[in-house]
């Protein structure tokens, strides 16, 4: 069974830094494509970026470009998202996500994913 757990988020100032885990069981994530989405109140959930399942390609979305940084640990089975510059609009609610397609592509769309974590709450404010 896959499972994955988010933590890392917190509160934190405007300009601030956050680094969010996902630990994941069940699953090797070097066959495997992650992304990580955020859904803010009110609204839609989001791509926020994702890593290829060889690791070596990442992608982001522009507002997070240059700010966000997703790596993995593949001992340990986690895939981190490094979150610096902070802004008061990228607070939500923080998931990480992965599929059943092995050697799979880097794809935004929420419905290509089929294994999600529980969240983890980021708020970016002074």
């Amino acid at each position: 069974q896959v499972r994955l757990v988010e933590s890392g988020g917190g509160l934190v100032q405007p300009g601030g830094s956050l680094r969010l885990s996902c630990a994941v069981s069940g699953r090797t994530l070097t066959y495997y494509a992650t992304a990580w989405f955020r859904q803010a109140p009110g609204k839609e959930r989001e791509y926020v970026g994702g890593m290829s399942w060889t690791g070596s390609s990442t992608y982001y979305r522009d507002s997070v470009k240059g700010r966000f940084t997703i790596s993995r640990d593949v001992a340990s089975n986690t895939v981190y998202l490094q979150m610096n510059s902070l802004k008061p609009e990228d607070t939500a609610i923080y998931y990480c996500a992965t599929n059943d397609l092995r050697h799979g592509t880097i794809e935004t769309g929420i419905s290509y994913y089929t294994h999600w974590g529980q969240g983890t709450q980021v708020t970016v404010s002074s």
